[in-house]
């Protein structure tokens, strides 16, 4: 029995075998290099952690510690203001202004810190605070105004003062004017900004103030008549100060009339009525007693004859 054999022929290798084998080959080459940046990247970001976990351990530390004396600082600085009797707007914005800065310093410095470059951030906001303050210079001066004022507390409602180029009592003091009433009943409001950086005269602050009255005599009368009729009308008034004593003295010798100085002094609320009522008070008492007050007057004397008749 003869056994037959069958003889296999290799046959070539299709293209669609070639085109399996080379994308079985790069799918494990793409694989291999996904599976290498991964690996690169987790050694990296290892790496990183290693590095800045001490930093951003302390950085949140400072952060947290620094938030919370802030807070204390800023209720410390609020009692402090409150404790001066300054307005409780005025000393909530200040502490507010105080925490927000405080804060932007600390984060600034946390960045710091962590190795953040501060100083493109600075200078922006350098930058943003230069472009407000100058669009706001007006408002922002008449604010600085109002926070002196209510800090060093030059004057307060219910004084009479003089100051921006007007006088009156103060009615109200608020964080960017003032605001006076005259004498007259109007109301006049004054940019804080002309009160803190000009005079200003506060004629309430002193509980005492000096009248001064000057009146002119004849010189054809008696000096001491004319101090002495002064001096019993003050001494029979019980709003003048006995101390300091009241003074009546020659001022000057003025071209038509002796010029006598009457100083004395009496309360702050006395000062207006008083000064009125004794300039008709001496008045009245020097024409009793045949004290003259001259006034301006012009004599016309005609020297020679006059011119006769005309034929």
């Amino acid at each position: 029995m003869s056994t037959s054999r069958i003889a296999v022929q290799d046959q070539p290798a299709t293209d669609a075998d070639a085109a399996s084998t080379a994308t079985e080959t790069t799918a494990a080459s793409s694989s291999g290099d996904v599976a290498g940046w991964v690996s690169e990247a987790t050694n990296q970001l290892v790496d990183l952690a290693v590095a800045y976990a001490p930093r951003l351990g302390l950085a949140l530390l400072v952060l947290v510690i620094g938030w919370i004396v802030i807070g204390f600082m800023q209720r410390g600085i609020n009692r402090i203001l409150s404790m001066r009797s300054i307005d409780p707007t005025v000393g909530n914005f200040l502490g507010s202004v105080a925490g927000i800065a405080l804060k932007v310093m600390l984060l600034l410095s946390v960045a710091g810190m962590v190795g953040v470059e501060v100083t493109s951030f600075i200078a922006i906001l350098s930058a943003a605070t230069l472009a407000i303050g100058m669009a706001l210079k007006g408002t922002l001066s008449n604010f600085a105004g109002g926070v002196s004022v209510m800090i060093f507390r030059p004057y307060k409602v219910g004084d009479f003062i003089e100051g921006g180029g007007h006088s009156g009592s103060v009615k109200e003091i608020q964080i960017f004017n003032t605001v006076l009433t005259t004498g007259d009943n109007r109301t006049i409001i004054i940019p804080n900004n002309a009160i803190s950086t000009g005079s200003l005269i506060n004629y309430s602050i002193q509980s005492t103030r000096r009248v001064q009255i000057d009146v002119g005599i004849g010189y054809e009368d008696d000096i001491d008549k004319a101090r002495d009729i002064v001096k019993n009308l003050l001494a029979a008034d019980a709003r003048i100060h006995t101390d300091p004593e009241p003074m009546v003295v020659v001022g000057a010798l003025g071209a038509s009339s002796v010029d006598v100085v009457i100083r004395f002094w009496v309360d702050g609320g006395d000062f207006w009525p008083t000064t009125f009522d004794y300039n008709e008070r001496i008045k009245k008492a020097f024409d009793a007693a045949g004290v003259n007050i001259p006034y301006p007057q012009q004599v016309v004397r005609y020297v020679g004859e006059p011119a006769g008749d005309p034929a």
